[in-house]
């Protein structure tokens, strides 16, 4: 029985590390995880017996993305847990006598190794399997905080936490429809830092905090080399000097300082100071003996589910969410919980009526840790809750979602009409959904058509709760406005699968800003389109194929007139004009590769983010660099140019 338990729990274990360490989503909550995890490290204790694949022995999990992957040139291993500050005590002051320790922030994102070379910024690469990482040197110099050159001229190794924090998180998913948002701020740094096209990093906030020097000057204690890079520019995570009298004061410190942090955290780190003395320790197979991480113990409450509602979204997707009897949890009411998926619904055996434990993970996002009745599972609806159509599940990867499959359910509208007002997109100002939501309610919206038509309903209008005279003209004069648009915007807010701004704004540079040549071309002029293919040509080519569809573009578009880009207007007879830029590497002329994209687009040029043998220029101030666009380049002819030159030959 209980080999066949381990066999299980090693099955569920790797699982669901490989969707959180390669693909950037969970299959389980922390505290499911951790319990697991904790009963096969017991099974295997008990048993004497730990089984070659087993979690407790591996590190991490093969990397299966298409990045560079780099041999670490020191293991990066795991660290041993406790959730018992006594234990910290005792960690301390081991037989040889009391010892000094380095107390931190255990940051909750993707640990990074930046390597420097002559004062520059050379490598740097993630923690992958511990063994063999990916390098991600393209995105990392978009890292606001990492200094791109320092002071010291020797060779430097550091490690340390890329995090995205709480307020960038939010940023960043309110824009994302509801099936593409990221559930976490670990998951969306990790989905950023792993990304081929910097455009994404360069458009997203993400911090790194270092937490160790590995190489570099030679210090008798960690603490001093954490100074010396605070010295040469970088964000030091916070840190506590302790020893086993006043840990456990540092742990409260931390402790009350989680809610005041704009970052996830899910616990400390404690090391010891001395580096003579963590070297002399060693390690395990699995972790190093100088090191053990400190979870916080959450604070647990037990109460009673009340229901489940499923939320639908713009796309359809229908995410359910426990509602239960409010309980209060690290200061504040907590009384719903997402549960993201039908999985983690079948997982956790819910039903209306039972008794459950909610925490918060990480102090901050409500889950549900345990199921002591499991009369479930609930099943999912079979009609939508928004407008009663037909449901569908879908299963990827083993992950099991609700769908609704209805084209006109109401909650697909209000968010299409939102994303339609959006500021990226028309920009109708004072156009919130839940104005949205009433004016559908009250038949006043049907498509994002109708909002040209809501002068119509002025009597009506002014005459609800919140509106009046004024109030209305504001949002009068927001839709006047936007009646003047710019045609990539508006082909952004038609909301078309897998099309965003960047990518509208190439279709239209490409069919030379004519809405009725992109409406009527086939999917194989799309898939010409540099950076698209053949996933994005199909959805253009089947959202203009819809009738549904091209019936309200074509009802919208007598109120609209678009307004020409610059690009319209260029010097034909530019050496920039009609020709396509890639752009790598640190810029010195221009404040950043932004900046310069945009005086090219404004000149009738395109900017690419990889090198084909559509590409005329490389913009590289490093022109002797092996890199790989370099290395591209020159397989395929394409001229390599410093930024000075292109200044001299565009006469810029």
């Amino acid at each position: 029985m209980e080999d066949a338990r381990m066999l299980e729990l090693i099955d569920i274990l790797t699982r669901a590390n490989r969707a959180y360490e390669q693909e950037s989503r969970e299959i389980m909550t922390d505290f499911e995880y951790d319990a697991l995890y904790d009963e096969l490290a017991a099974l295997e204790a008990k048993s004497g017996v730990v089984l070659e694949n087993s979690p407790t022995l591996r590190v991490g999990h093969e990397i299966v993305s298409s990045l560079q992957k780099v041999r670490h040139d020191t293991v990066m291993l795991s660290l041993d847990k406790t959730k018992d500050v006594a234990k910290l005590e005792t960690f301390l002051h081991p037989a040889d006598g009391p010892v000094a320790g380095v107390l931190s922030w255990k940051l909750d994102g993707l640990s990074l190794v930046l390597k420097y070379a002559q004062g520059r910024l050379a490598a740097a690469i993630t923690r992958g399997n511990g063994q063999i990482g990916e390098d991600v040197t393209h995105n990392a110099r978009f890292i606001r905080n990492i200094p791109k050159e320092i002071d010291f001229m020797g060779s430097l190794t550091l490690r340390g936490e890329a995090i995205i924090s709480f307020s960038e998180f939010a940023r960043i998913n309110e824009a994302l429809p509801a099936d593409e948002k990221y559930k976490n701020p670990r998951n969306l740094c990790a989905g950023t830092m792993r990304q081929l096209d910097t455009r994404v990093a360069a458009t997203r906030k993400v911090e790194y905090y270092p937490f160790s020097l590995v190489a570099g000057p030679d210090f008798a204690l960690k603490s001093q080399g954490l100074a010396f890079l605070k010295q040469q520019g970088f964000a030091v995570a916070e840190y506590h000097l302790v020893d086993s009298e006043n840990v456990a004061d540092a742990v409260e410190y931390f402790k009350d300082a989680v809610a005041a942090r704009d970052f996830a955290t899910d616990g400390l780190v404690l090391t010891f100071d001395d580096v003579a003395y963590s070297e002399s320790l060693g390690a395990t197979s699995k972790f190093p003996r100088d090191s053990v991480a400190f979870k916080w113990a959450d604070e647990q409450k037990r109460t009673r589910l009340l229901d489940i509602q499923w939320s639908p979204s713009r796309t359809g997707l229908i995410n359910p969410i426990a509602i239960f009897e409010a309980v209060e949890i690290e200061g504040t009411t907590v009384e719903r919980a997402s549960l993201h998926n039908i999985s983690i619904l079948e997982g956790l055996s819910l039903g209306v009526g039972d008794e459950i434990s909610v925490y918060k993970a990480n102090m901050i996002i409500p889950q549900i840790a345990e199921n002591f009745t499991k009369s479930g599972p609930a099943g999912p609806p079979d009609a939508c809750p928004a407008c009663g159509g037909p449901t569908a599940i879908k299963d990827e990867n083993g992950t099991r979602t609700l769908h609704c499959i209805n084209d006109t359910c109401v909650a697909k509208l209000v968010h299409t009409i939102t994303h339609y007002a959006s500021r990226d997109a028309l920009n109708i100002e004072g156009f919130s959904r839940q104005t949205v939501e009433k004016f559908i309610r009250l038949g006043f919206l049907k498509s994002y058509a109708d909002i040209y038509r809501l002068e119509s309903h002025a009597e009506e209008i002014m005459a609800l709760k919140g509106f009046g005279e004024k109030s209305f003209n504001k949002l009068v004069d927001a839709i006047e406005k936007s009646k003047q648009a710019n045609l990539a915007n508006f082909i952004f807010g038609l909301g078309i699968d897998n099309v965003g701004l960047s990518g509208a704004k190439l279709l239209c540079r490409h069919f030379d800003h004519n809405l009725d040549a992109i409406r009527h071309a086939p999917a194989e002029d799309f898939a010409d389109i540099e950076g698209f293919g053949d996933i994005i040509a199909q959805s253009l080519h089947n959202y203009f194929r819809n009738e549904d569809n091209t019936a309200i573009l074509d009802a919208a578009l007598p109120f609209l007139s678009f307004i020409k880009e610059e690009t319209l207007t260029a010097d034909a007879d530019s050496p920039i004009f009609g020709k396509t830029f890639v752009i790598t590497g640190d810029l010195v002329r221009y404040k950043n590769r932004k900046e310069l994209q945009n005086l090219i687009e404004a000149r009738g040029g395109k900017v690419s983010a990889s090198v084909s043998a559509k590409t005329d220029y490389l913009i590289n101030n490093n022109v002797l660099s092996a890199s790989a666009k370099n290395k591209k380049a020159r397989e395929l002819g394409v001229a390599i140019i410093t930024e000075e030159d292109f200044i001299n030959f565009s006469d810029l």
